[in-house]
């Protein structure tokens, strides 16, 4: 499997560099920064590294392909228009870093604006160093996206200690095909989604022991989240701050001190660095039903694929009557009736796929809740907000789509459960039945030994009547 990997890697390589404009640096930025990634893994995984590095190695193969063909045909408009306007941010941050024109004014606007300048300044830092190159954002993309899935392994072995559930939900990320398709390109689903999983990862590794690196890391992807997407960054502060003060672990002494000073030298941290002042001047714009019932009522009327035109979600119960209706979009569009374009009618397949998954899904959550709850606690509060938050805010098919990918990853995890429970119990039913099948036959051989035994007693009681039966006539006839 590691020969045929290398050999993929090498064709994939040299056919993107000889027939792809840009290709070769965008290759070697691919390359570079892959071994980043597994020399930083190679210190966090201790076993399960061969099967990690196959997974990763094969979900970034299949992203670069994607990538090139996307990025070769200018299939941008028709799978993610937004890479364009990532790549106008990154031009205007490179103008303004070279003084050839004064658009200051323009990158603050996207600071106030919230429209994900981090991204930006992301597509800016990779221009610099590589040119201006559309498909090195992808390479970097596919990079983070393929690194999703070892870090959703460690999350779910972390929580269950469990290999086949771990192996699973790090298959699904990897090769999930809307997974797949995000993080092949210059959006920034694929570093949120990043982000999001490192972040998690972080805070279950501290709610078990303290650690200058993990720490670092929580605060590093928190602050990366404001700059991508701030609502989400509110969601995960919520679900890491709840965790530490609900506790992760039986509260002892040693735990409660640990989870305090966690919470202080992140919010000290995020603080220093001016990621909560941000914060709070967007929730000042953004953070009120009125802002949310503008956005939503944008994304209904916009594309012809909105839903829920009628919907208002300015007041408090008209975001809890949209909830129901919302949540089924976010978790099951689009529906067979709205494939009405190409674009739509090639998310059937893996529409399909996830329908069936669902039952999973419920099992897993179920499961969890009964025996893991503590463990899993910020992946089950993140999910639960953002899921809900989603169904307030969302008004459009096509978005709610291509988000649901910050929730599948973590979704994932607990399909994975659930289609272990399944697999286990039909395991213990096949045991129960072969032992079943195997006391029955013991049963049957001890009723045949006993049955032997008593033709061999028959027997024998038949050969002493007839020798008694011999001797008295011959008594008689003497």
């Amino acid at each position: 499997m590691n020969a045929l990997l290398v050999v993929l890697s090498l064709i994939l390589c040299g056919a993107v560099s000889l027939f792809v404009e840009g290709g070769a640096a965008a290759m070697l930025f691919c390359a570079l920064l892959s071994l980043g990634v597994m020399k930083a893994g190679s210190s966090i995984i201790d076993d399960q590294r061969r099967f990690l590095l196959q997974i990763f190695v094969a979900a970034l193969l299949l992203r670069v392909l994607l990538g090139a063909v996307i990025y070769a045909a200018h299939l941008q408009d028709f799978f993610g228009g937004d890479a364009y306007t990532y790549d106008s941010m990154g031009r205007e941050l490179m103008a303004v870093w070279g003084s050839r024109q004064q658009n200051e004014a323009l990158v603050n606007s996207w600071r106030e604006g919230g429209t994900g300048w981090g991204m930006g300044y992301l597509v800016a830092y990779i221009y610099y160093f590589f040119g201006v190159n559309m498909l090195a954002v992808q390479m970097f993309n596919a990079v983070v996206g393929a690194a999703t899935a070892p870090i959703i392994f460690l999350c779910a072995r972390h929580i269950f200690e469990n290999l086949r559930v771990a192996r699973l939900a790090a298959f699904a990320v990897a090769f999930y095909p809307s997974l797949v398709l995000w993080s092949a390109q210059g959006l920034k689903d694929g570093p949120i989604v990043f982000l999001l999983a490192v972040a998690m990862y972080a805070t279950l590794k501290l709610g078990e022991r303290m650690s200058p690196g993990y720490l670092t890391l929580l605060i590093v992807s928190m602050a990366g989240m404001i700059s991508l997407r701030f609502y989400i960054f509110y969601m995960l502060s919520a679900a890491v701050a709840g965790s530490f003060v609900i506790g992760m672990r039986k509260l002892t002494g040693q735990s409660l001190t640990r989870q305090f000073v966690v919470v202080v030298a992140v919010g000290l941290a995020l603080t220093y660095v001016g990621v909560l002042r941000t914060a709070s001047q967007q929730f000042e714009r953004y953070g009120n039903l009125q802002a949310v019932q503008v956005s939503r009522a944008d994304l209904a009327t916009s594309a012809g694929s909105g839903f829920g035109k009628d919907v208002d979600v300015s007041t408090t119960r008209g975001a809890l009557t949209a909830i129901p209706v919302g949540m089924a979009y976010l978790l099951f569009a689009p529906f067979p009736w709205q494939l009405t374009s190409l674009r739509q009618s090639i998310t059937l397949p893996e529409m399909i796929l996830w329908w069936a998954s669902f039952p999973l899904l419920v099992a897993g959550v179920w499961f969890t809740l009964r025996h893991r709850m503590r463990r899993a606690l910020p992946i089950l509060i993140f999910t639960a907000m953002l899921t809900l938050a989603y169904s307030v805010f969302q008004g459009n098919v096509g978005t709610a789509y291509r988000q649901r990918s910050q929730l599948l990853v973590f979704y994932f995890i607990f399909v994975a459960v659930g289609a272990v429970l399944v697999k286990e119990r039909s395991e213990d039913r096949r045991r129960a039945q072969a032992a079943e099948a195997a006391a029955a036959a013991a049963r049957a051989a001890r009723q045949r030994a006993g049955m032997r035994r008593y033709q061999d007693w028959k027997q024998s009681r038949e050969q002493e009547y007839e020798e008694m039966a011999r001797s008295i006539t011959e008594r008689v006839d003497f």
